[in-house]
């Protein structure tokens, strides 16, 4: 997914978007959800490892909109950016792990939540380990789900380098529409990429 700088400064794109006009910001608590196979929850400390592991894999990132992480320090920043969200008001990041043995999965997010626009975005990332076991979708339609039931969401964007076919497969499935391309809009080490922007309506959504 593109999303942003993770190595500099991670998520500096959430922006403290306020869900009331009165100038006072209200917390979003992050969600524990479950699904068949799936618990989505918050990050705790104990998450440090696996998600270091997984942000530094470059073949992982090699459709990301930036490098893989090489400092440990980033895994710190990350969770304070969790943090920070929830406190906003302005998203909710969740780490994925599997039911049947806590194996931590990846992460998702519902991000850029905007209460005037009523509109969002998501993301997510998972281990090579989980791809092709309908991991993504699962745990972005329970995401979704909860921001639907939670707040007056009308459309939510997600962004995806061309190249990751995959990944448009998961919005697809989703019920996400192919809405235009970003004419090389990432540069990342020198390699340029376009991107698709897909989007879902509150109305198209089938849950």
């Amino acid at each position: 997914m593109v999303l942003a700088d993770l190595d500099e400064d991670p998520f500096d794109e959430f922006l403290p978007f306020r869900l009331s006009c009165d100038d006072v910001f209200m917390t979003l608590s992050t969600p524990t959800l479950e699904t068949e196979r799936l618990r989505l929850r918050p990050f705790t400390d104990v998450d440090a490892e696996d998600l270091f592991a997984l942000q530094s894999d470059a073949y992982v990132l090699r459709y990301w909109d930036s490098p893989p992480w090489t400092d440990r320090t980033s895994v710190a920043r990350f969770m304070a950016r969790c943090q920070q969200m929830a406190e906003e008001g302005s998203g909710a990041r969740v780490a994925i792990e599997r039911i049947s043995d806590k194996a931590f999965v990846g992460w998702c997010t519902f991000n850029e939540w905007n209460p005037d626009f009523r509109s969002a975005s998501l993301g997510y990332c998972l281990h090579q380990a989980a791809w092709g076991r309908g991991y993504a979708t699962e745990a972005a339609r329970a995401l979704l789900q909860w921001a639907f039931d939670t707040l007056e969401v009308n459309r939510i964007q997600s962004e995806v380098d061309s190249r990751n076919v995959a990944s448009a497969r998961v919005l697809e499935k989703l019920g996400f529409e192919l809405e235009g391309t970003l004419r090389e809009d990432c540069i990342v080490n020198g390699d340029v990429s376009d991107s698709w922007v897909y989007g879902l309506l509150r109305r198209d959504w089938a849950g």
